[in-house]
């Protein structure tokens, strides 16, 4: 294991700006993962650390192909996990909407160039994302469709879903997109949420990433469970429920439950009085993809998504 500083910046106040990454391997280049870019993002951290701990031990053992390369960078924003804010600490913009990045331009804009610079040229890549709202996700794998010829190895990480994204302009800027721009095969694995590491989910996210590993020849001697066929879906397909007015959300599901339509999904409560504002109910039979976990809601904000039909 070779452990190196891959970007710094000096800071005023405090101790340097670094982002560490882990390479394991000599070989070609074949394989980057990548954890937290947001200071709230523990889990996607946390995940990294355990494939970190993993690599390790396969190296010492032998268990590595010869002709690969495996880099893991566990967190690019340490100064905001530091201090619990999810956004750059300075002026709240988004490391993960700053890609590829410019040199020259803002912090964020060049702590986005670094990372990128280190990115380039790999033959695979995986980041673990999060959402941009609060909530919990099944565990998928999630691609942007860029014209890209790859989706069915996504299947490799043996995950229930594969989710197809239609990319917006707002989303260019993202790390995934640009990867793939860049002829790097790319994948986002959600799971969990951001500040939670315990639970299946968390595990599950672990293994996929082991799993694919074993699939693509990185790690040999070594069998894994194929876990599941992956049903490939893409996004527009989900039903998405949102919320009939504002105030403290509680819910009566969680990700990766079965519903069915009709069945009472949470409910909405004045945060004054107490009072019943709104029952929510699932229109749709299907599986709860996503859930909403802040404890105040705001209106129209989604709440509930739901794959399955009508």
């Amino acid at each position: 294991m070779k452990k190196e500083i891959l970007f710094s910046m000096k800071s005023p106040f405090r101790d340097d700006f670094n982002i560490y990454g882990y390479t394991f391997g000599s070989g070609s280049k074949s394989l980057a993962i990548i954890g937290s870019m947001r200071g709230d993002e523990v889990n996607q951290m946390y995940v990294c650390s355990q494939i970190v701990k993993e690599l390790a031990s396969l190296e010492n053992h032998g268990y590595l192909a010869s002709d690969v390369s495996i880099t893991v960078i566990p967190s690019a924003n340490p100064f905001s996990m530091n201090i619990g804010k999810r956004f750059w600490t300075m002026d709240d913009t988004d490391i993960n909407r700053m890609f590829p990045g410019y040199d020259q331009g803002e912090t964020t804009q060049r702590i986005a160039a670094g990372i990128f610079k280190k990115l380039e040229n790999y033959e695979y890549g995986i980041q673990l994302a999060s959402f941009y709202m609060p909530g919990d996700f099944i565990p998928h794998v999630r691609i942007f469709n860029t014209g890209n010829d790859y989706i069915e190895e996504a299947n490799d990480f043996g995950l229930p879903y594969v989710m197809i994204s239609d990319p917006t302009p707002f989303d260019t800027t993202l790390l995934n997109y640009n990867w793939q721009i860049w002829n790097t095969k790319t994948f986002s694995l959600y799971g969990g949420t951001n500040q939670k590491i315990e639970g299946m989910a968390t595990k599950h996210l672990v293994n996929s990433i082991l799993r694919f590993l074993i699939k693509k020849g990185m790690i040999i001697k070594r069998t894994f469970d194929p876990a599941c066929v992956s049903e490939t879906i893409r996004e527009s397909q989900l039903k998405v429920i949102q919320a009939p007015s504002a105030g403290v959300f509680y819910k009566k599901k969680n990700a990766g439950d079965y519903v069915r339509k009709g069945d009472e999904l949470g409910r909405i409560l004045d945060p004054y009085e107490g009072t019943l504002k709104a029952r929510i109910y699932a229109y749709v039979d299907g599986m709860m993809f996503f859930t909403h976990d802040s404890p105040l809601t705001l209106q129209n904000t989604p709440l509930f998504k739901i794959y399955g039909s009508e």
